[in-house]
């Protein structure tokens, strides 16, 4: 744990995938948000830097004249989401935002240039973080040699990161996501991960965990216990990402709300994104539905689950969608068990990853996104005020 931590929010909110438009977007969004929830002081910013952008990034002195057009508007670069490689805010994204997936040499390059970027960008000594999707989606693995491509490409990104700390001074992380479906979702996968393919020492001063707690919630993981297993196997948390899930808890509804609670969801089940569907039965037990549209047909009056969670990003300062719950609860216990004495190394990296806001539900965009980004920053700064969290400060 550090005694200070970083704020910022995901930039991947925003639609672009050259230089010029996300300049743009950080002029007319991140800069005000900055005003907004920050006064006069730095707010950290997390980059979202596609590949086509990257590849001029990496060109010349681009990235050091970047980094300076990000002082002068007192934006801090600390982390990036390096999980997206390509437009993410086409008309239909779903799976494609797990390609090029681990096992392809793509993302093995990609990753570099994001950390070569990165080291560009950040102060002497300053350490950064790169997140990065788990592995890939399971239909597209060929078959189990692929697993240990994907292994071999991150020991030698492993070798690439130790590379610019040793010659440029700056420690860069790469956090591997754990996603709802994806080959690795849950924290018990991405241990087993780490003891067959990353074992050493060298490999986890580089390589850690992003920690997204609306995909851990999903997948009904408690986050204390999660993260101290973790801990438990010298697993590194990178970056958390904060973000909030729906919850349908079907058992303690009564007829009419049911009725109001599906209605209600058809308007999440859009075309977008992927939406998985974390569902307990009668009995506790747990399934993953892929995708939300294709859980909406059952009857709600006669549905015997106890509790849905959906993958839709919702602003982190809502603990209720009117008839719809969500999971906020699981953001103070993530952020609580990351400060304690017994959770994982943390290098103090807190993200929030509220990308959906442009295919929420009309009546949820009513403020505009600067002043709802802004909210679910001062909610945040708020929430570690309260609850004594290591800095509620900007960088």
């Amino acid at each position: 744990m550090t005694d200070a931590w970083t704020l910022g929010y995901c930039t991947n909110v925003h639609a672009g995938t050259d230089l010029e438009t996300i300049q743009a977007n950080l002029d007319r969004y991140a800069v005000p948000v900055r005003a907004a929830a920050f006064g006069t002081a730095p707010m950290g910013v997390g980059l979202w830097i596609p590949a086509e952008a990257a590849a001029s990034l990496v060109e010349g002195s681009t990235a050091q004249d970047f980094g300076e057009w990000l002082q002068a508007r007192q934006l801090t670069p600390y982390t990036i989401n390096g999980f997206p490689y390509a437009n993410f805010h086409q008309a239909v994204v779903k799976h494609q935002v797990y390609t090029p997936a681990w096992w392809e040499t793509a993302r093995l390059d990609y990753t570099r240039q994001l950390a070569t970027i990165l080291a560009r960008l950040l102060p002497a000594e300053a350490t950064g973080s790169i997140s990065t999707l788990p592995l890939g989606w399971p239909s597209e693995a060929s078959d189990t040699a692929a697993i240990g491509r994907a292994g071999q490409h991150l020991r030698e990104l492993s070798e690439h990161l130790a590379r610019i700390e040793r010659e440029q001074g700056r420690r860069i992380v790469v956090a591997i996501e754990p996603e709802p479906g994806c080959l690795i979702d849950r924290g018990e996968d991405m241990i087993g991960f780490f003891d067959d393919h990353l074992p050493e020492t060298s490999h986890r001063r580089y390589l850690t965990v992003c920690h997204d707690v609306c995909h851990s919630a999903v997948m009904f993981e408690d986050q204390a216990t999660v993260l101290r297993q973790y801990a438990a196997a010298g697993l590194g948390v990178g970056k958390v990402q904060v973000s909030n899930a729906i919850e349908v808890p079907w058992q303690t509804m009564e007829t009419a709300q049911r009725q109001a609670a599906m209605k209600q969801l058809a308007g999440f089940a859009e075309d977008r994104y992927l939406h998985q569907t974390g569902r307990l039965d009668a009995a506790g037990s747990f399934s993953l539905g892929e995708d939300l549209p294709a859980c909406l047909g059952p009857d709600p009056s006669t549905l015997t689950d106890r509790c849905w969670r959906i993958h839709f990003h919702v602003p982190i300062f809502l603990e209720r969608l009117a008839e719809l719950a969500t999971t906020r609860q699981a953001i103070g216990d993530a952020l609580q068990t990351l400060a304690a004495p017994d959770g994982p190394a943390f290098a103090g990296h807190v993200e929030v990853e509220t990308y959906a806001w442009s295919v929420l539900p009309e009546e949820l965009q009513n403020r505009g996104l600067v002043e709802d980004l802004a909210g679910e920053m001062r909610w945040l700064q708020n929430f570690l005020t309260e609850h004594h969290l290591p800095s509620a400060e900007s960088p």
